[in-house]
């Protein structure tokens, strides 16, 4: 937004939507729309499925429906359309994982200030790795929102002339699975931490991949990584990390990969002089709260990197998901 079109009503609104966030987050813990389903309750009705006060959820189902979230006739809530699609736990495009994931990182977000002062995380432990449920929130919440985005990505990334691909931090193997869905002669190779074999392994069985997409567990940061492949896809790993890192991993990628091999790394990319888009921008504070060196990366500085690790014909491909994501490509001669 710039500043000439910014007034008083608009501070506050940028100063108050924490409200909303906490009232969706605070549904979902509940699990409130999975309740509702398909009915129409009364507070009171709703208030005895969630062992919760009648009268506190009758606030709630009011503040749900001013945010659209609901649908209230009579004294009767019900689910709108979409809440009943993307906030039910029973449905497949349920995304109460990830916001589950996103409540957990509030804290450290309450200790901006303090990070900003000290140059570094408030978060002392890895935000999904705490512990089990943390850890399926995180995982099945990427797993969610990257299945929404995964075919039109297969789509935007030629692989068809490719047969190995290595999923670098490719957590549930969602990419891996739909590339390998698009382009029928590809396997692929997830590679991530041994935590996340377990959900991997769920996923890879959910789409009955077991015999085309396979699970090595390590730590792409640390681990020689093994194999050959013609194919790399470094997916949302690269802002966990600082630049020297970064181009540690993406010379280790390079390396394994056969001539002629293409990596792809997909990033929320800010522009050149880091003041844009917006969602790239604040993605590079939460990566201040949470880890030593990560950030958001340019543009320039991914396809940087990509030239030090050797690769030619770089370049930015036509495609940009949500928040601003986008795919920058090279080729190992």
């Amino acid at each position: 937004m710039q500043s000439e079109s910014m007034s008083v009503g608009h501070l506050l609104e940028i100063s108050g939507h924490y409200w909303k966030t906490c009232t969706l987050h605070a549904s979902v813990k509940l699990d409130l729309f999975t309740q509702l389903g398909e009915q129409e309750l009364t507070g009171e009705d709703i208030a005895a499925k969630l062992q919760a006060d009648a009268r506190a959820v009758d606030m709630l189902a009011g503040a749900l429906t001013a945010m659209g979230l609901l649908i209230k006739k009579g004294n009767l809530y019900s689910n709108s359309p979409f809440s009943f699609a993307h906030l039910n736990r029973n449905e497949p495009d349920y995304m109460g994982y990830i916001i589950l994931h996103h409540h957990q990182l509030m804290d450290s977000w309450n200790h901006l200030e303090q990070a900003v002062r000290q140059g570094g995380p408030v978060r002392t432990r890895v935000s999904h790795d705490i512990n089990e449920e943390s850890r399926r929130n995180f995982l099945m919440g990427m797993f969610n929102l990257a299945r929404h985005i995964a075919p039109q990505v297969a789509k935007a990334v030629d692989l068809s002339n490719r047969r190995h691909l290595l999923d670098l931090g490719g957590g549930p193997g969602t990419y891996a699975i739909h590339f390998c869905r698009e382009y029928d002669r590809l396997s692929a190779t997830v590679l991530d931490l041994p935590t996340t074999e377990p959900f991997a392994r769920e996923i890879i069985g959910r789409f009955d991949m077991h015999e085309r997409v396979s699970f090595i567990g390590g730590d792409f940061v640390g681990l020689e990584l093994p194999g050959s492949y013609d194919a790399a896809w470094l997916s949302h790993i690269l802002h966990g990390e600082g630049p020297g890192e970064c181009q540690t991993i993406v010379d280790k990628t390079a390396a394994v990969l056969e001539s002629g091999g293409i990596l792809l790394i997909h990033e929320f990319i800010l522009n050149d002089s880091f003041d844009s888009p917006l969602f790239p921008a604040l993605f590079s504070l939460n990566m201040l709260l949470g880890t030593q060196k990560g950030q958001s990366y340019s543009e320039s500085q991914l396809k940087e990197m990509l030239s030090k690790a050797g690769l030619h014909g770089i370049r930015r491909l036509p495609f940009t998901g949500p928040n601003d994501s986008g795919i920058v490509a090279g080729f190992k001669p």
